[in-house]
């Protein structure tokens, strides 16, 4: 029976998870614009517009091509689909894997399959990603996962649940960051919630939809918290 109303929290497995979640945030926050963070950073641009092209796919549209850029930047070509549906995907998507993450990494089990479904994930996007960057990271990536599932299963360095944690802690923040700096600090009128204001017939311009996205990608890392201690509890 789940625990839902988290009676006797907090455990120890369940401090160590909101600790490990708090440590992330730090680092990551601490270690923002370094060159650290870069790969990190590139695969959270790819989750974020794998999210554009799963949209465009379950809604029978075409995905003509995916791109990651060094400078962060990236883009899902689509043709068809449900424009008011592909728009909104790629940062609610962002914050959504990130969740997934997070809670993937409250169980060695769940946390192995993950790994391996990423992994296999970034093998198929590296014979359709259209730019050598995204081809790139996607190798790096599996290698750099290879790495953490040999020292896991075979040395006493067992970090893949933590790898998947900082993981999910990234694609959160980077969501909510990502908002923040397209719409608020420096005002990007071609991004996603600009593009999504002009087609949208609510009276809402592209701010007040990135508020609305920013205030749910933080909605979905407080679930991730609290589903993460019910599963631990």
């Amino acid at each position: 029976m789940a625990n839902w109303e988290l009676k006797g929290c907090c455990k120890h497995d369940q401090t160590v998870f909101l600790t490990t979640i708090g440590v992330c945030a730090v680092v990551i926050l601490a270690l923002w614009r370094t060159i650290l963070l870069t790969p990190f950073k590139l695969i959270t641009v790819f989750l974020h517009e794998a999210s554009h092209a799963i949209a465009c796919k379950l809604t029978c549209g075409h995905v003509e091509g995916i791109q990651v850029h060094a400078n962060e930047g990236g883009v899902t070509q689509t043709r068809g689909g449900l424009y008011w549906l592909i728009l909104p995907a790629g940062y609610l998507g962002s914050s959504f894997w990130g969740m997934i993450f997070i809670l993937a990494s409250t169980n060695l089990l769940t946390a192995r399959i993950t790994t391996g479904c990423f992994a296999f994930a970034l093998l198929v996007v590296i014979f359709v990603a259209k730019n050598w960057t995204l081809r790139g990271l996607c190798i790096g990536f599996i290698i750099f996962l290879a790495v953490i599932w040999v020292l896991q299963e075979f040395t006493k360095v067992r970090i893949l649940r933590y790898i998947i944690l900082f993981i999910g802690v990234m694609n959160s923040l980077f969501s909510v960051y990502d908002i923040y700096d397209d719409l608020i600090s420096r005002r990007v009128n071609s991004s996603d919630a600009e593009k999504f204001a002009e087609v949208c017939p609510c009276p809402c311009n592209g701010v007040a939809w990135g508020f609305i996205w920013g205030l749910i990608s933080f909605l979905f890392l407080c679930a991730a918290m609290y589903l993460g201690l019910v599963i631990l509890s």
